[in-house]
């Protein structure tokens, strides 16, 4: 089947960022709920296989690469990301409350780049609401489920991790793992939770919640994972691999995105506030997670996401040491073709 991917690109392209992004959703629902989105994505064609099953943090997933958090902020399209190959769909971030996120415009293309500048600012429904966008958006979604969570702007830092123990509960009897996204640049403070000592309080006191509802869940055990920046210096990399290590976590994302504009510099867009993401992000976030790989208990696996905009950038993390990939970027400019290409990497 062709690629009309192209085609949609540039008509997507033409429209404000922002809007694109609730055009595309919608149009992926819509192709969905008519059962054409795999069709139409050539996602069923048996010379892009998107099944090669691999087992992480005790899940089952129906092949190694997956939708990063942000791009189904509310869990609207599970179901119709599942559709296009993804073997795992990580939804949010989501917090406790509902908030409109930071003001437009807030999202940037940098089309020279291949690369996109965001300050959305956890714009989500709170956890309630995507409760009930789930109800309907992940009916026979076939895949692995990952819930972001993260703290309200309004909540102050030292108030955070109460935050994310409400938003664990709440999800926990969704959620297939659950992610504690502590690395947004667009949340103040948010970043200062991956300081060694306030990481490992965090993690504690996850732990100690995810034991408490267990039992509310009929036993259910739900992984816990930690996304960080690519921002960090060796030294926090070290400090935070002896946390995870301690800790037990179940599994570490490298990265989010960057607040670094060394790969944008002249850039007429360089100098919008907040994390860039896509091509320029692809060397740096695979040394992040090459530099935890050495760190790191190697029983806890490690999931790449950040810049990866082509199969051979996905194979570059696994050769890494990652066991899953996530793409985001990637999709915006490569279209669905991405993901059939890296699962069928076989690795």
């Amino acid at each position: 089947m062709p690629d009309l991917y192209p085609l949609a690109r540039r008509l997507l392209f033409s429209l404000d960022a922002e809007k694109a992004h609730h055009v595309t959703l919608a149009m992926m629902r819509a192709a969905d709920a008519t059962g054409l989105l795999g069709c139409l994505t050539g996602s069923n064609a048996s010379s892009n296989p998107v099944e090669s099953a691999v087992e992480v943090m005790g899940l089952k997933f129906p092949n190694r690469v997956g939708l990063a958090a942000g791009l189904d902020k509310t869990g609207s399209a599970v179901h119709a990301f599942g559709e296009i190959g993804f073997g795992h769909v990580e939804i949010g971030t989501v917090t406790p409350r509902p908030q409109p996120g930071n003001d437009k415009p807030r999202l940037f293309r940098l089309k020279e780049h291949e690369a996109i500048i965001n300050r959305m600012g956890f714009n989500n429904p709170g956890v309630e609401g995507m409760l009930v966008n789930l109800s309907y958006s992940r009916k026979d979604f076939r895949g692995i489920l990952g819930i972001n969570i993260g703290k309200n702007a309004v909540t102050p830092a030292e108030e955070a991790i109460g935050d994310y123990l409400l938003c664990l509960e709440g999800v926990y009897g969704a959620a297939d793992y659950i992610t504690a996204n502590l690395s947004s640049p667009n949340t103040k403070g948010l970043r200062d939770l991956q300081n060694a000592d306030t990481c490992r309080e965090l993690i504690h006191r996850l732990q100690e919640k995810r034991d408490a509802v267990k039992p509310d869940h009929g036993g259910k055990h739900v992984p816990l994972v930690i996304k960080i920046a690519p921002d960090l210096s060796d030294e926090s990399i070290a400090d935070l691999a002896k946390v995870f290590s301690e800790t037990r976590i179940d599994g570490v994302i490298t990265t989010n995105t960057t607040i670094s504009r060394e790969a944008v510099a002249g850039h007429a867009l360089a100098n919008e506030a907040g994390g860039l993401s896509g091509a320029p992000l692809t060397t740096a976030s695979t040394a992040v997670l090459a530099r935890l790989r050495s760190e790191l208990d190697p029983a806890i696996p490690i999931i790449g996401s950040g810049g990866v905009m082509t199969a051979e950038d996905a194979r570059a993390k696994f050769e890494a040491g990652a066991a899953l990939v996530q793409v985001y970027t990637g999709l915006v400019y490569r279209g669905p073709r991405l993901v059939r290409e890296i699962a069928a990497l076989g690795v």
